[in-house]
């Protein structure tokens, strides 16, 4: 069986596109020759990959099946590229960098600003989603390094390494009725409205096994997927949530917050540097980790 990697970039791209002339141009081919890649496929593996509907080109159930590893495979592809260009002696390089939203959004800008001064010739793309994206991310060689808010976890083949605490604290406005406490006891927030984070939130699932582990039910009367929209209620109402305290900096400095830790709070949460262990650690690589790691103390 005769494959290479223009065949995988193809069944990737047509999933994406489902238009055979646009993925002609992606990869600077005519269409007939995409065409006879496709029809090569098929007859290699004696299935049907492909199928037309609507003028697009659609994935069969066992295209889908070879889309899944065509695209592990393609990853890894470019990953080694990246990699053996780290290598270059004049130490240049690209660093794909996957953040969780905390560490994405109030951290890294300004740590990769200054990176980027101090070494020109690494250039960096930075993607911010949630954690268990940025695991799976991980997982299929889509980014080389991922930095995020998580409990402490063991996810083979993913090595993670403590940056920071991400300590995260109950926030309300500076008249709210909870500023007059020095700190708070849990029956005091039975009654309180509550703004809970988004179904897919790390923060979320920590608020509700520290309720849960109280004994206390809270009173949820929003739901949001936005830290800065949740930011924006808690300031304008008479509502409280959980948060990163990183996140909160600017407002607590400008006291148009105010916060109190989270009483008998037995999880925590770090900020951790991530990667996949068949990841080669170059020059590269690990003058970004050593520039991370130290920004991050002052944190």
């Amino acid at each position: 069986m005769n494959w290479n990697l223009i065949k995988l970039q193809i069944i990737e791209l047509l999933d994406k596109y489902k238009r055979i002339t646009t993925v002609a141009e992606h990869l600077g081919l005519k269409q007939p020759t995409v065409s006879f890649h496709m029809k090569s496929m098929e007859q290699d593996l004696g299935v049907s990959l492909f199928y037309s509907k609507a003028g697009k080109v659609h994935l069969t159930e066992a295209g889908q099946s070879l889309n899944h590893y065509a695209k592990k495979i393609n990853a890894l592809a470019q990953e080694a590229e990246r990699v053996v260009k780290e290598f270059d002696e004049r130490g240049s390089g690209h660093l794909k960098i996957g953040a969780s939203y905390v560490p994405g959004t109030y951290v890294l800008p300004s740590i990769l600003s200054a990176f980027s001064k101090k070494f020109p010739h690494i250039s960096i793309s930075l993607t911010v989603r949630t954690s268990p994206v940025i695991q799976e991310m991980l997982l299929n060689h889509e980014i080389d390094i991922g930095v995020m808010s998580a409990e402490p976890f063991q996810w083979a083949p993913l090595i993670g390494e403590t940056l920071c605490e991400d300590e995260l604290v109950f926030f309300f406005n500076p008249q709210h009725r909870m500023s007059r406490y020095e700190s708070l006891h849990p029956e005091f927030l039975k009654d309180v409205p509550f703004i809970l984070h988004g179904q897919e939130s790390s923060t979320r699932t920590m608020t509700l096994k520290w309720a849960k582990s109280m004994g206390i039910e809270l009173r949820p009367i929003m739901e949001m997927d936005s830290l800065e929209a949740i930011k924006q209620a808690v300031l304008t109402g008479d509502s409280i949530s959980v948060i990163s305290k990183m996140a909160i900096a600017k407002e607590l400095q400008r006291e148009e917050l105010v916060y109190r830790a989270i009483p008998q709070n037995p999880f925590k949460r770090y900020i951790y540097f991530t990667y996949n262990e068949d990841r080669i650690r170059s020059s590269v690589f690990d003058s970004f980790f050593d520039y991370l790691r130290d920004s991050v103390r002052s944190y």
